[in-house]
């Protein structure tokens, strides 16, 4: 391999279960903050067919899901809906949010987190 180029494939770790997902998806913080303004984190994750994130909720954050490629099915405060390469799915402050790879593909994405205000209502 060339001398400072990695293969992202290279970096990515196991996570098994997921937010109590099935099985374990594969991946690996880019990017961490620690504070301040702009995106917290910003993850890429592997979800190989059969596996998913787990149904779970954040508090005060936004965090947002762009789908690199691949397809799947994904879960938002009480509604299923298919996403796919290209799309980007918001997730709100205080919502419940999952994705499930029904595929027989990887399914691949990038997660951002951005801090949000403490009061649900603002």
């Amino acid at each position: 391999m060339t001398a400072g180029i990695v293969n992202l494939r290279a970096l990515l770790a196991p996570k098994p279960h997921d937010h109590g997902g099935e099985g374990t998806i594969l991946a690996h913080r880019v990017f961490a903050r620690g504070g301040g303004t702009g995106a917290e984190f910003i993850d890429l994750a592997v979800l190989p067919p059969g596996t998913s994130i787990g149904r779970h909720r954040h508090g005060h954050d936004h965090e947002t899901y762009v789908v690199l490629g691949g397809s799947g099915v994904m879960y938002r405060d009480g509604e299923e809906f298919r996403v796919g390469a290209g799309d980007v799915v918001v997730n709100a402050p205080f919502g419940e949010h999952g994705l499930r790879n029904d595929s027989d593909a990887d399914l691949t994405l990038l997660v951002f987190e951005e801090a949000g205000h403490d009061d649900p209502d603002s």
